[in-house]
């Protein structure tokens, strides 16, 4: 048993607490409150005192592709053209090795434990990259396993197959802490007759489901009328592909996945009908506002989300598409750009941001019962902000601290499960120096072989 205090404790479900303290006995949070009155109560516990810091719930980032983190910044020059995006997105990717992508996932897992991320919702086309670098790094997670490209209907049984093996492989590596789910990738990539299998699967298995919708202009346009980017790269590699002729959420509707509760990324292009779809479904979301404006593909509406009470959590996406793993950051983007879009009838504060980066994310994994809050009989999933830099003083709020004076390199601890990750600049499970080295490594060879 040991004690965790700091000059502020944020337990996120109730109010904060100057002079606070954390009890950790264990996996478990066994106390929350006044550090005198913990340290009294707990006369033989250890007291671990960071001073000028503040003890908050692990950050959880609902949407990420750790496995393509080696091609951060590699996209850039192309991501004014979303459509190209991907292409040279896939083509990079069937260039790597196995240990190049599995290299990239562990680099990008690591990132996130030193920016007080303790949880991720991880899309993984090559899941097991993931899934390992999620366990090697003592980190929380659902590792969703991704479909390939499968547009086809007359493939969509043929399809199910393969992805049902990939993912009955990787269940059987699941542990308490990282869980396995399913994602077939987007509207416009999966045939309607494999989501509906996917569905069917997903429903009779209890199984995770998380997709990619509504994520752009390009999209809206294909799914709706046929036409646009998408419908032309179709043509060009003699795809048969027919236009449901529907938002992407209704079409999700239609083939049953909506009743899966799936977690919902980007939904940048979103109807009132279509949130209303969402919130009766008890769907959630994935908002990755940095992601979404880096594409030019517009803000989803991150108030009316919150209005309409459904989950939401903040995903960082990959940094092929953000550039970094900073949920801060990505807290701070969402308030300013939800204030900012016309029609907001209310200014977003800083409580709200932080409240989706912790409990909202875990209920939009559904683990909300063990994370995303300090309190008793949750699990002891905790991050340590220093307060100490000239940027951040004076501390008059603890929330605007954070979320506007504060960001990754500010984390002195990262714990899991009560286990510390990342303590002091240094990962506690893995080795960073060779991580980095190997990256960089795998990285200056396929630049050789690409020149």
């Amino acid at each position: 048993m040991r004690i965790l205090s700091a000059d502020y404790v944020l337990p996120i479900s109730s109010d904060p607490i100057r002079g606070g303290a954390v009890v950790i006995d264990g996996e478990k949070i066994v106390a929350v409150g006044k550090g005198i009155e913990i340290i009294e109560r707990y006369p033989d516990a250890e007291n671990d005192d960071f001073g000028e810091a503040v003890i908050l719930p692990g950050f959880v980032n609902c949407h990420s592709h750790l496995e393509i983190t080696a091609m951060r910044g590699l996209l850039d020059s192309v991501e004014h053209d979303f459509a190209a995006w991907l292409l040279k997105l896939n083509a990079t990717r069937s260039k790597m090795t196995d240990k190049d992508i599995e290299m990239a996932a562990m680099a990008g897992a690591l990132e996130g434990v030193r920016a007080g991320v303790t949880c991720f919702g991880d899309i993984g086309r090559f899941g097991k990259a993931g899934l390992e670098a999620l366990k090697a790094n003592g980190l929380r997670g659902v590792l969703f396993q991704e479909t390939e490209f499968s547009p086809d209907n007359n493939t969509a049984d043929e399809d199910f197959e393969k992805l049902k093996e990939k993912f009955l492989s990787l269940r059987d590596a699941e542990t308490e802490l990282v869980a396995v789910g399913l994602s077939p990738h987007g509207p416009y990539t999966v045939s309607p007759r494999l989501f509906e299998r996917i569905a069917e699967f997903a429903l009779a298995e209890r199984i995770k489901i998380s997709v990619h919708t509504a994520e752009s202009c390009d999209e809206n346009e294909l799914m709706t009328n046929g036409t646009g980017f998408f419908r032309q790269i179709y043509e060009k590699f003699g795809v048969e592909w027919e236009s449901p002729r529907c938002s992407s959420i209704e079409f999700l509707a239609r083939t049953g996945i909506l009743a899966t509760k799936p977690l919902l990324a980007h939904c940048v292009t979103v109807s009132e009908g279509d949130i209303q779809l969402i919130v009766e479904s008890g769907s959630s979301i994935a908002h990755c506002p940095k992601s979404n404006a880096k594409f030019g593909h517009g803000y989803a509406p991150f108030e009316k989300f919150l209005d309409a009470g459904i989950a939401l959590g903040l995903g960082s996406d990959s940094v092929s598409s953000n550039n970094t793993c900073d949920l801060l950051e990505e807290a701070r983007f969402a308030v300013l750009a939800a204030r900012n879009l016309p029609g907001s009838n209310r200014f977003l504060s800083a409580k709200e941001a932080l409240e989706t980066s912790t409990i909202g994310g875990a209920r939009a994994l559904g683990l909300d019962d063990k994370i995303g809050t300090l309190e008793v009989g949750k699990q002891a999933d905790i991050a340590v902000f220093a307060l100490g830099n000239i940027a951040q003083q004076p501390v008059n709020d603890i929330y605007t601290a954070l979320v506007f004076a504060s960001n990754a390199r500010d984390v002195v601890m990262t714990a899991v499960a009560g286990e510390e990750i990342f303590r002091k600049g240094k990962s506690g499970k893995v080795d960073e120096t060779e991580v980095a080295a190997k990256i960089k490594r795998n990285c200056a060879r396929n630049e050789r072989s690409r020149s």
